[in-house]
């Protein structure tokens, strides 16, 4: 069998600046220029790796979607054993990063879907493999959490909401420069949790 190969720490580093860059400035306005100055490369180390700035962008969603687990489940797995209130940390982190940047920062995945979606439809199958990723982290919770939530909730749809829940709030505390319309949203999104789990057989 075998060994896989380790990936290049220069193709890693360009992937780092990228992601880090297209999430402060977009996606458009971040130029190559500036990617390779932030990782410290040449434009032919980029190319080597990276044919285009599309190619690029491909890569950044690969390599976000690796990172799902050990930069944003483990730490909320870590944090809390009780799977419903993993929800609602995982929320919890996404307005600290909101609060951190003053709301300038949204979702990076939102972000790149909003801003590129259209102009290269060729990505979005990259984009949503990242949202359903999310997606099925939060329905395994949602599952772990058993006769707490009723019988008949679906647990698929029900954490699309809750992803529907978080890119709203979002976007809304980013246009209107506040929280506030964060923390309202993810509040009505408790309630509506502590009245399924008043339903259900094992319910609180």
């Amino acid at each position: 069998m075998m060994d896989t190969p380790s990936p290049s720490p220069t193709r890693t580093r360009i992937l780092e600046a990228a992601r880090r860059l297209f999430h402060e400035q977009g996606f458009h306005a971040t130029a190559i220029a500036t990617i390779l100055r932030e990782a410290d490369v040449n434009s032919g180390s980029l190319y080597h790796f990276f044919p285009s700035k599309e190619a690029l962008l491909a890569g950044v969603l690969e390599h976000y979607a690796t990172l799902l687990r050990p930069v944003v489940v483990g730490p909320v797995e870590a944090a809390t054993e009780d799977p419903i209130e993993r929800v609602f940390t995982l929320l919890r982190f996404y307005r600290e990063d909101l609060e951190a940047s003053g709301c300038r920062r949204g979702c990076p995945i939102g972000n790149l879907a909003l801003e590129v979606g259209d102009d290269h439809p060729e990505l979005r199958p990259r984009i949503e493999e990242n949202f359903a990723s999310w997606v099925a982290c939060v329905r395994r919770w949602l599952d772990d959490a058993g006769d707490r939530l009723p019988p008949d909730a679906d647990r698929e749809r029900l954490a699309r909401f809750v992803l529907s829940v978080m890119e709203g709030g979002v976007m809304q505390a980013r246009a209107a420069g506040s929280l506030a319309p964060f923390d309202a949203t993810v509040d009505e999104l408790r309630a509506y949790f502590g009245r399924l789990e008043a339903a259900a057989p094992g319910g609180r």
